[in-house]
Formats: structure tokens, sequence, C-alpha cells
């Protein structure tokens, strides 16, 4: 059997109307690009099932699994203030201190409060307690939004080098479509809650076929050049 995660026929709705319509594959990561209010941070929730209680969902889907975890784009929202660090996590000394390494900080900061850390320090934390519970999905929620450009590429290429340690898939969420391609092999365009496009992240940035996306593409990429 194929372990493709498939998402069928998601449907988020109020009582008056179909608020996201989707269906999605995730084979190993997928970059799910859209501007505010296009149905991304509420695709997210429903696969957690943390959806406001005004919405309903329907939702058929094939190989997904129990264990699904999310890094949120603001850190500094994400930890008790008043709580070490160390103590966010339930899990024993030994495997913290490994995971901290993973994350390329350092054991000590374990004994911190989070607003004794920078946010990249943060949001390294976040990624560290995520993989604690061995996720097999990741979900990521622009996770580098309140991140400065160079700890950006930091982070990002860090969860690509993770996610071939630890085997998870990723369901990246952004309106940021250069950062996706660092992490990402297919890409799929959310418009009003629909999928307008999607393929090979590669020939959807090279080759757009709606207009939506090629005005997407033009905003991400101006002044920034193209990297193929």
């Amino acid at each position: 059997m194929s372990n493709i995660i498939k998402i069928e026929n998601l449907k988020i709705f109020n009582q008056n109307s179909v608020l996201v319509d989707i269906s999605l594959e995730i084979e190993e990561s997928l970059a799910l690009i859209g501007e505010s209010g296009s149905g991304k941070s509420l695709t997210l929730k429903a696969l957690l099932n943390l959806l406001p209680k005004n919405l309903s969902m329907q939702l058929k889907a094939e190989n997904l699994p129990k264990k699904i975890c999310i890094v949120v784009q603001n850190p500094f929202t994400a930890l008790s203030p008043l709580t070490k660090i160390s103590n966010h996590f339930e899990i024993d000394k030994k495997g913290q201190e490994r995971l901290m390494r993973l994350v390329n900080l350092n054991p000590y900061l374990l004994n911190r409060f989070p607003n004794e850390l920078s946010g990249g320090q943060l949001q390294r934390v976040v990624i560290a307690l995520a993989l604690s519970v061995k996720p097999k999905l990741l979900l990521l929620d622009e996770p580098t939004t309140a991140l400065d450009s160079d700890t950006k590429i930091e982070i990002l290429n860090m969860i690509y080098n993770l996610k071939k340690e630890f085997g998870f898939k990723i369901l990246y969420v952004t309106h940021d479509i250069e950062s996706s391609k660092y992490l990402c092999n297919n890409i799929a365009i959310l418009k009003n809650g629909k999928i307008i496009e999607k393929g090979n992240i590669n020939d959807v940035l090279k080759n757009p076929k709606e207009a939506y996306t090629k005005n997407l593409i033009q905003s991400n990429f101006k002044n920034r050049g193209f990297r193929s």
C-alpha cells in the first residue's frame, strides 16, 4: 500500500457557506501557498481537529497519521513564559539534550525561560518539541515569518535535514513561495478555499498556468531573482 497521505474532499463550512473545499496528496513534502484569508490556516486546524466551534468539516483521508504536530509562526506565543524550556518537554533529560543538539542549540538553554531566548532560538525549541513526539506529519504554519532572512534560511535548511533523518512528511503552509523551494517537492496554490493549480514545484514556478499564480510568483520574487 502506498504511504502517500491523501486528503480527499476536505470541506470546512459554517451555516451559510463552504469556506474550504480541497483535496491534497502529500508524497514527501507539499507547500500550500495562498494569500491571507485563502483557507491555509483553516486547513491546518482541520487536520489537527482544532476548528472553532462555529465551523464544521467533512474529511476523507487515506494514510493520515495519528501523530501530527505543528510548528506555528510565532514562537514567542507558543511557549509558556513562566516555564523553563526543559519543563515544556515530556521526554527525559537525555532525550531533550539530544534534540537540542539536533536543532543546533546548546543544551544549557533547557534551564532558561522563553523570554531569555531569541526568536530564532525559540523557533528551534518549538521544532525540537514537535520532534519529541516522533511525528509522521509535520505541519508548518509560516514558521519563519517572525525571523530575519538569514535565520529563516537556516531554519528551513535545518527542517529539510531533520526530515531526512526522522522520516516525517511535511505540509508547509505559507504565502512565501520563495521559501517553499527550500523544503518542498510539490506545490498547491490555494485561492478562496479551492486549489487552482498544483504540481511539481519547479514546473509550477517556471510555467504557471493561472494568472493568480503568476501574480503570486511575481510579487514573491520581485527584486530577489528566481532561484532554480
